[in-house]
């Protein structure tokens, strides 16, 4: 009778579960275990990554000649600097109001920059001047 108490049966064992430990005391008392410990960069993490290139990628990839990308013109990188500086505002006050880098403001003042039609209608809002289309540099009109 006694032997019916001393077996154990265990129906389901839960498995050991893999924590992520990032403290320093944690990461050294598992060095000091011997066990393996990675360490993987985040890609592009914690950065504003919203306005993404319209150039289709597979057909640059498939294209035999050099592909030109088209870049912003002097129109509208003169449009853009013009109602800025009647604003006086400087590059980093315009991209802190439409939420973007300053280089992006940089790059789109210096027509280096590939035409984002996301950010080219936040500067369009802002600046109140229109960059797209006929007639660039002329005032927006009032809202409807």
């Amino acid at each position: 009778m006694s032997s019916d108490w001393d077996s154990v049966t265990i129906i389901r064992k839960k498995l050991p579960n893999s924590k992520v430990n990032s403290s320093d005391s944690a990461l050294n008392a598992a060095r000091r275990a011997g066990q393996g410990i990675s360490v993987e960069k985040k890609f592009n993490a914690g950065s504003n990554k919203n306005a993404k290139v319209d150039t289709n990628a597979a057909k640059l990839d498939q294209a035999d000649d050099v592909v030109e990308v088209k870049n912003v013109g002097l129109a509208v990188s003169k449009a853009i600097q013009q109602a800025r500086m009647e604003k006086k505002w400087t590059q980093k006050d315009l991209a802190v109001k439409v939420n973007e880098k300053q280089n992006v403001i940089n790059e789109y003042e210096s027509g280096k920059a590939i035409p984002n039609q996301q950010v080219l209608s936040k500067l369009e809002r802002v600046l109140g001047v229109k960059l797209r289309g006929s007639n660039i540099g002329d005032k927006l009109g009032p809202k409807k």
